[in-house]
C-alpha cells in the first residue's frame, strides 16, 4: 500500500499554490484577477487547474466580504495593507475555501500555513495561524 502524497505534491496543494500566483500579480499590477487568470489559462505554463479558476473566481465575487473576514481578525494595530502580501493572499485563499468553496476550516489553515511555510517568512506559519484562527465563519 501506498502513502498518501504529501502537502507539497498534492494536486489541491498545487491548485492552491498557483491561484496564490494569479491573485498575488494581480494584486501586484493592479489588473483584475479575471484577467489574470484569463491570461493564465491561455498561457497554460504551468497550467491551470480547474480548482484554481474556482478559488480564484470565488474570491473575486466575495472579495470584500473576505477581506472583511481577515480585517475583523486582525489585532488592532494591524490591517490588512500591513500584512505581507503572501501572508495576505494566503488568508485570502483559504477565507474563500472556508467561507465559499466548503472547505473544512482545520483544513484551509492547514494548506494556508504550507503555503506560507514554502513561500514567506519563518515567522508567517505563526501569524497565518493565529489570524486564521480568529476568522468568523457561519
Amino acid at each position: 500500500m501506498t502513502a498518501a502524497p504529501r502537502h507539497p505534491s498534492s494536486t489541491r496543494h498545487k491548485a492552491r499554490k498557483r491561484a496564490l500566483d494569479i491573485l498575488f500579480e494581480a494584486e501586484l499590477r493592479g489588473r483584475s484577477v479575471l484577467v489574470t487568470l484569463a491570461e493564465r489559462t491561455d498561457a497554460a505554463e504551468p497550467p491551470v487547474r480547474e480548482y484554481t479558476g474556482e478559488i480564484v473566481r470565488a474570491f473575486d465575487a466575495h472579495a470584500e466580504d473576505v477581506d472583511a473576514r481577515i480585517s475583523a481578525a486582525l489585532a488592532k494595530d494591524w490591517s490588512l495593507d500591513r500584512m505581507p502580501r503572501v501572508d495576505r493572499t494566503a488568508c485570502r485563499i483559504a477565507v474563500t475555501e472556508m467561507a465559499y468553496l466548503g472547505l473544512p476550516v482545520g483544513v484551509a489553515i492547514t494548506e494556508a500555513i504550507a503555503l506560507v511555510e514554502e513561500l514567506s517568512t519563518d515567522e508567517s506559519p505563526t501569524f497565518v495561524s493565529g489570524v486564521l484562527n480568529n476568522v468568523v465563519i457561519d
